[in-house]
């Protein structure tokens, strides 16, 4: 399968030679007998290094569609006051997969999440399990950006601009708005979802660190034209301020021919990231781990990071190596795609890969008591090889506040909180 690089870049492409029109966006006649349409991914006035919005050149305008109908409340939603929020840590066991056949939309289960899409501020924080393709069904999000991390099982994300192909540890960015369909390739697939309705995700900036380092531009992929020119009895499903609606559409919507522009998905390989830390002692904040940022109206924060913890030599000496312990004016969310996180075990009862644990604002997490013996015996002298492990974070300024329908499932560790009580007093004055 083909893809365009680079993040933020303009790209073009066509799937009939000559489809793009030379010279101006919207020509009073477009070739193939195609329709124009700019898809707005910021406002109009944001700045050129900031805006968004591509040119599709596609065989009828996505306003051909009949009207919405308000589908029932489903377990997809921004409903995050049901329940007060909890300074309290929190953690999963892995979220279950199918127990009925479910496509991606039926398989979305809302976790947590903050703001919404009426104050354009804040994250929704989901997980999908799917085990059949949306068949004749497309969706698009009108009130954010979606980031999905698979954890169990290929997707095929067919959108209006190409197709995706992602296995766990890569990624997806959809745009706002942006239609598309998914196909589980390998059965039943897993995976978790961040809602992002603030500004559009972005690369961070590297200051001190120089040009290199992390995430590379060039390692984004976007996806190469791709139409479907099919008629028949389809569902349009879209996500509008928190509810999802419905609308009969006669024919496939992802019958795009030629596009130009940067507001487009793209995929992600999460082991081509370049790891920085430290080389002496201590080491740096977790900060360095950034994949990606929509940053907020505040300088310097974020409305939501999305950060990962890949495999990694750690070489500082004299140092406490795994993440110390902290409170955070941030609020976290993690989750596990692969292997074991360095703070915390991964038997029965701990952090396994499709699990996840939400630590909010200023509550007071870190090391298990048995990682913290494990580090405190580490011989710093020798470096340390972490392997076969890939932990990811959603974070955010705002305090993240779990639904009512995550808090009742069975899933839920009731005793999280014992795993830091076998953290016993050292403390003896009369010793250094």
């Amino acid at each position: 399968m083909n893809y365009q690089s680079g993040f933020g870049n303009e790209f073009a492409s066509e799937a009939l030679p000559g489809a793009l029109p030379a010279g101006q966006n919207s020509p009073q006649r477009v070739p193939y007998g195609l329709y124009a349409e700019q898809f707005s991914g910021t406002a109009f006035t944001a700045p050129r290094h900031l805006n968004r919005r591509s040119w599709l050149y596609r065989i009828r305008p996505a306003a051909v569609h009949a009207p919405f109908a308000l589908l029932p409340e489903a377990r997809f939603h921004d409903r995050f006051d049901e329940a007060p929020a909890t300074p309290e840590r929190l953690r999963w066991d892995p979220f279950p997969l199918p127990s009925a056949p479910a496509d991606f939309i039926e398989g979305l289960f809302t976790v947590a999440g903050t703001g919404g899409p009426g104050v354009q501020a804040g994250v929704g924080i989901h997980v999908y399990a799917c085990d059949r393709p949306m068949q004749g069904r497309y969706f698009y999000d009108a009130d954010g950006e979606l980031l999905i991390v698979p954890q169990q099982g290929r997707l095929r994300i067919a959108t209006e601009l190409g197709v995706l192909e992602i296995a766990p540890l890569e990624i997806a960015m959809i745009p706002r708005g942006m239609r598309f369909t998914v196909a589980p390739l390998d059965g039943a697939a897993r995976g978790y979802v961040a809602e992002n309705f603030g500004t559009p995700l972005r690369l961070p900036e590297l200051g001190p660190i120089g040009a290199n380092a992390l995430a590379n531009a060039r390692d984004f992929q976007a996806p190469v034209a791709a139409y479907e020119d099919r008629e028949g009895d389809f569902a349009l499903i879209a996500k509008f301020q928190g509810r999802l609606w419905q609308a009969a559409i006669d024919h496939s919507p992802l019958d795009v021919v030629a596009w130009h522009g940067n507001a487009v998905p793209m995929r992600y390989d999460l082991t081509r990231f370049n790891t920085v830390g430290s080389i002496s002692y201590d080491h740096p904040d977790p900060s360095i781990f950034t994949v990606l940022t929509a940053p907020s109206d505040t300088p310097g924060t974020a409305n939501m990071d999305f950060a990962i913890f890949p495999p990694r030599w750690l070489v500082a000496e004299h140092t406490f190596r795994p993440p110390w312990f902290h409170r955070n004016i941030a609020s976290e969310f993690m989750g596990l795609v692969a292997g074991e996180y360095d703070a915390k075990g991964a038997g029965e009862g701990g952090f396994a890969p499709g699990g996840a644990s939400l630590h909010n604002c200023m509550s007071g997490h870190g090391p298990d008591a048995a990682a913290y013996a494990r580090a405190a015996a580490q011989d710093t002298t020798q470096p340390q090889h972490l392997t076969d492990t890939m932990a990811f974070m959603f974070e955010t300024r705002a305090v993240i506040r779990p639904t009512v329908q995550a808090l009742a499932l069975p899933t839920l560790q009731a005793d999280y909180w014992r795993c830091w009580q076998g953290l016993a007093k050292h403390f003896d004055p009369t010793r250094r």
